[in-house]
């Protein structure tokens, strides 16, 4: 029985440490370690959109198949608070990021993996992908945090159509101001312009 025990603890580590260890190498790979993040996190987000597409560490999505606020979850500790961030480092373009990051979704005190519970503070609402035309590939990026504990933030508050606080944020910055650590789950997509984006320009205001 002991034997059985052990292997089963072995699988289990090395399954772990190859989960990790991949999320490490991908964000290595697309450069998102060092752009945003320095260390990588050790679990997934899983982010499905109602599209049917799931985010999966790089692959490419439409703005289209993007539109709308995702479903998103992660292991969580349900007696613990958490941040969401989603952030693209490529505005306008990763060739000339004079903007980076542009934060697409900042969501504070999820009571465990609840996004959608009233207790979250919706620091800036869920606001789609819109790269602009001829600027390539686009990260964006999911990061969770653990917090220490509920959180007051300051950060200035906007709607889902404005652009208040979204130019020129850091998420590195954000997590050392409220001392969060490293991130505790991440995934990303990459994405580049389709028809969709100069609808979604028509409804964005300054």
């Amino acid at each position: 029985m002991n034997k059985v025990v052990l292997l089963f603890n072995l699988i289990f580590v090395i399954n772990v440490n190859s989960s990790e260890s991949f999320i490490k190498e991908k964000m290595e790979a697309d450069g998102i370690i060092p752009d945003s993040i320095d260390v990588a996190p050790s679990a997934k987000i899983t982010v499905v959109f109602d599209s049917g597409k799931e985010v999966d560490f790089g692959h490419e999505l439409t703005p289209t198949e993007v539109k709308n606020e995702p479903t998103v979850k992660w292991e969580a500790d349900p007696s613990k608070y958490y941040v969401l961030s989603m952030v693209d480092p490529d505005a306008p373009s990763r060739a000339d990021p004079k903007v980076r990051e542009y934060n697409h979704w900042l969501v504070g005190n999820i009571p465990g993996s609840d996004v959608s519970s009233p207790v979250a503070d919706v620091i800036s609402p869920f606001q789609s992908s819109g790269p602009p035309k001829g600027t390539g590939l686009h990260r964006y990026i999911f990061l969770v945090y653990e917090q220490k504990e509920k959180l007051t933030f300051e950060e200035p508050r906007g709607t889902a159509f404005s652009r208040i606080n979204r130019f020129n944020f850091s998420i590195r910055k954000f997590a050392k101001k409220y001392n969060f650590g490293n991130p505790v789950a991440g995934n990303y997509y990459q994405c580049q312009w389709d028809e969709y984006v100069e609808e979604r320009a028509k409804k964005i205001t300054e």
